[in-house]
């Protein structure tokens, strides 16, 4: 597995063949060529159509299971988003990350007071279903390392993604 995404969250992984690929691959990802999109379903209304989280990330002091905003012992972290639709209690949003801190998008949504929606970990409301958190790894770009061809992936939104905005 050359990233991963976290427990709960549905979508697309990038599984390489072969250690070579697996080694160019993982420096795409360091140098940011990769290319991955996010779908969330927040908690509230997010009035700007666009907006970009610059907010440093690391190990929370008052819970060591959770991850915060936080300037001691943090790490740069970059959040980008588009309001896809609002709804009556809810934001659809799609989310472009500049970096690949853990649980990157579920701190960053926490930390503006829009959580996603159904995040055990940083929303403290009741889950709605049993489906998991309302996070979707929905596209994937990268330059093949062999062919050096740009390849696009996407993944639709699961049924029980699209039935909870109703």
């Amino acid at each position: 597995i050359v990233h991963r995404i976290d427990k709960d969250t549905s979508g697309l992984l990038l599984i390489s063949k072969n250690n070579k690929v697996h080694e160019e691959l993982s420096k795409s990802f360091k140098n940011k060529t990769v290319k991955r999109k996010y779908i969330a379903l927040v908690k509230g209304i997010i009035t700007e159509n666009k907006g970009k989280i610059e907010a440093p990330i690391g190990r929370s002091e008052s819970d060591r299971k959770k991850l915060s905003v936080i300037e001691k012992n943090s790490k740069k972290a970059v959040t980008n988003f588009t309001v896809l639709e609002r709804y009556k209690t809810a934001t659809l949003l799609e989310l472009e990350l500049e970096t690949g801190r853990t649980h990157q998008i579920r701190v960053h949504m926490s930390y503006i007071n829009h959580p996603v929606i159904n995040d055990p970990l940083y929303n403290k409301d009741k889950v709605i279903n049993n489906y998991g958190q309302m996070l979707h790894a929905y596209y994937l770009g990268f330059t093949h390392p062999l062919t050096k061809e740009f390849l696009e992936f996407t993944s639709p939104l699961e049924s029980e993604f699209i039935e909870i905005q109703n």
